[in-house]
């Protein structure tokens, strides 16, 4: 087995010990369900599969992927799977782009990859979809400068989604540009055309494999839409003494201020984590690796997107891109965009260690792909050197303890109630026509049976059928901002549902499922349903059928 061999299998046997100790009681069987994380059992293919249900194609083709593998492995699996992958991924990936002749600042540079705020944040708010193209990324860094395998690299991301794919060809296209622009590239003295053929092809495998989403965008007969008060609502925000800047130099800065781990404000893990990653960064901007400036760049877009809604002319800027055109909507959750910046700084953390080692050298891309190694020291300490790759293996867990173990708990493995199965199969026995419409019309739930943790309703997902949609609201509450809904049947409902005795079949649905609410609400919601039958009346959930006509409506 070469030595990139090996220290690639290290690096994600690592990932996976990493993944266990991050994960911790989400690995338990069940489902772990946090903000925008939704499984669930036996998944079934529907419109909102396939971003067809109204609402932006966010979960495309993330859900229809994981639809696929329930098919054939129990979605509890699936879920961990996912989840575990993106530790090993990222890890090992981070590792490979370590030039050096020793497998221990390659681990240095995976294990601090795969553990720190970003990935803590992102874990937290449940976006597993863009941390699967996170790490994915040192893989496309591979890919894109060796100018090999650029699709199987970006495939991860592919399957993520937009988001996903949106932070990759941030960091890739940079990247392609430098790589045939700096004399390393296979169309060197061949013309222009010949010299900018690397980066078409970086751009046409970045747009194939984002017509998944793009289709369904193009195919909404109302257009994309996008609401300027998310740009306020989704900027990056203080979560450490050092104001939203620092805050994202630390990797952190998230919007959601429920998405950070315990404890992370305290003044000397803030001062710790903002050294430990401009150290990194320093050493990489430092270091002899020939991806340096693409990569650089990358990061420095990323982090100027991130920066520009923390001022108030640069929200003002984002809304007046938003209304122009609303796919610029991608860049309000503009923390997202510091992926690059902790790649760099993870590999720059794997060349100091190589450093005080002295066992840098010439790695498999430095070979073959220009990636160049400072010489070997002999003449230092092995013992010593080894010690404090060691103490640089264990830094980032020691800033950011709390990450371990499910954030202390916060991610937790639960089994959806019995009267949701009950309901889903009262559903889909059901040949008549109509609609299943989820109260009260929120987007984000706190259920009992969930630990008090806030989701996106999985309903939409647990009771799809074919030929039956399931509305529930997708308007998103940050504070006192309310980002409106983007689906026009949503927003229809919306309507109906301000009336003191709404007509739900008038309105397409045969069905109501109520699964929260006050006690108020609840009273509501019978008052609107007393012509209804109750069918399924469970403690956490209750389903009603309208058994009269029901009014048919077209897809949207």
């Amino acid at each position: 087995m070469s030595h990139t061999a090996r220290a690639g299998l290290s690096a994600a046997l690592l990932g996976l010990v990493l993944g266990c100790l991050a994960l911790g009681p989400a690995l338990g069987w069940g489902f772990t369900l946090i903000q925008d994380m939704v499984f669930v059992p036996d998944p079934a293919f529907s419109r909102f599969t396939f971003g067809l249900a109204g609402g932006a194609a966010r979960v495309v083709p993330s859900d229809a992927v994981v639809t696929a593998l329930a098919q054939v492995l129990p979605a509890e699996l699936v879920q961990k799977l996912i989840l575990l992958a993106i530790f090993v991924l990222g890890c090992s990936g981070a590792a490979l782009l370590v030039p050096s002749s020793s497998v221990g600042p390659r681990l240095v540079a995976g294990v601090f990859y795969v553990w720190n705020p970003y990935v803590a944040e992102r874990l937290l708010i449940g976006q597993w979809a863009l941390l699967l193209g996170y790490a994915g990324l040192p893989w496309v860094v591979r890919a894109v400068w060796s100018g090999r395998r650029t699709a199987l690299a970006i495939l991860p991301a592919a399957v993520g989604g937009f988001a996903a794919m949106t932070v990759t060809a941030l960091t890739a296209l940079p990247l392609a540009v430098a790589r045939w622009t700096s004399g390393n590239g296979s169309g060197n003295g061949s013309g222009n055309g010949a010299r900018w053929a690397g980066p078409a092809r970086v751009v046409v495998v970045l747009a194939v494999f984002s017509l998944p989403w793009l289709v369904p965008t193009a195919l909404r007969p109302e257009g994309l839409r996008g609401d300027p008060v998310g740009v306020e609502a989704f900027a990056a925000r203080a979560d450490t003494p050092f104001g939203a800047v620092g805050s994202l130099l630390s990797l952190g800065g998230i919007w959601n201020m429920y998405a950070v781990p315990p404890g992370y404000e305290t003044v000397p893990g803030a001062v710790a984590r903002m050294l430990i990653t401009l150290t990194g960064l320093a050493f990489f901007l430092r270091g002899a690796v020939a991806y340096r400036k693409g990569l650089a760049a990358a990061a420095a877009v990323g982090l100027g997107v991130a920066c520009v809604g923390v001022s108030e002319p640069g929200r003002a800027a984002f809304r007046w891109a938003v209304e122009l055109w609303p796919g610029f909507a991608v860049f309000r959750d503009a923390q997202q965009f510091v992926a690059p910046l902790a790649l760099a700084s993870a590999v720059g953390l794997g060349l100091l260690a190589a450093r005080v080692t002295g066992r840098s050298g010439r790695s498999e891309l430095s070979s073959s792909d220009g990636v160049r190694g400072s010489p070997s020291r002999g003449s230092r300490p092995v013992i010593r050197g080894r010690g404090w790759v060691v103490v640089l293996v264990l830094v980032p867990l020691a800033v950011l303890p709390t990450m371990a173990w499910g954030a202390l708990g916060r991610l937790a493995a639960i089994a959806y109630p019995e009267g949701w199965t009950a309901a889903r199969e009262v559903i889909g026995r059901d040949p008549a026509p109509g609609d299943v419409l989820v109260l009260p019309f929120e987007s984000y739930r706190r259920f009992p049976w969930n630990g008090g943790r806030a989701v996106l309703d999985p309903a939409q997902r647990f009771f799809a059928a074919p030929g039956r949609r399931v509305v529930t609201n997708d308007a998103v509450r940050v504070g006192e901002l309310l980002v409106r809904s983007e689906d026009p049947r949503a927003q229809a409902v919306e309507h109906v549902l301000q009336s003191p005795s709404p007509d739900l079949p008038g309105a397409g649905f045969r069905y109501v499922i109520v699964n929260a609410g006050t006690p108020a609400e609840r009273q509501r919601f019978a008052g609107w349903l007393r012509t209804a039958t109750l069918v399924v009346d469970a403690r956490d959930l209750r389903l009603y059928r309208f058994d009269g006509p029901v009014r048919s409506i077209p897809p949207q």
